[in-house]
């Protein structure tokens, strides 16, 4: 399982987006800081509101040098019959990705054995490659992307500004912290 601070392997996965069909490779994004969004399975309650908020705010994403990638195990057929039959589903513009083997499930430690299905997963890695946030709770839990987009503007702050941390609930233009010193001025 990948851990805080490794290289994520490189992984091609079937996917769906904008009505093709397609390949996705993850080491086709280095450079750019990449969003993995494991969940459980499309038709579900909970995953399409979570997807939806996620497609909403797929904008802010690319602006701060982001993709996203939704991940299930579900075939990119089922993707593309979600997609015809959800609302909420249709206006999603970014890959999902189908792991039906549960290989990357299983490489971030979101794979539920059992059920072959995911848990909620969220996993930001950087532009080098190099897993920086894990999040992963139960299915019946749902995620913010307001939250997430915080967070990836915390990794990319302690990217970009060498020796400063962020403290709780930091948001961009607030003080960070020096170790070792005082809090540091607002940016």
């Amino acid at each position: 399982m990948t851990k805080i601070g490794q290289k994520v392997a490189d992984f091609e996965f079937d996917s769906y987006q904008n009505n093709e069909f397609g390949k996705v490779k993850l080491s086709n994004y280095l450079g750019k800081w990449l969003v993995l969004f494991f969940y459980p399975a499309d038709f579900t309650f909970v995953c399409p509101t979570e997807l939806s908020e996620l497609a909403d705010n797929y904008e802010v994403f690319r602006g701060l040098n982001a993709e996203l990638l939704s991940v299930s195990t579900d075939s990119k057929y089922v993707h593309l019959a979600w997609h015809n039959e959800s609302p909420a589903i249709k206006k999603i513009n970014f890959p999902m990705l189908s792991d039906p083997t549960g290989k990357l499930c299983r490489e971030m430690g979101t794979y539920l054995e059992e059920e072959g299905l995911s848990l909620r997963g969220t996993f930001i890695i950087d532009p080098d490659g190099i897993l920086r946030t894990i999040e992963i709770h139960d299915n019946n839990i749902g995620r913010s992307a307001a939250e997430l987009i915080r967070k990836l503007q915390a990794a990319i702050f302690v990217r970009e500004h060498h020796g400063e941390v962020c403290p709780a609930s930091w948001k961009p233009g607030e003080a960070t912290l020096k170790p070792g010193a005082d809090l540091v001025g607002k940016i």
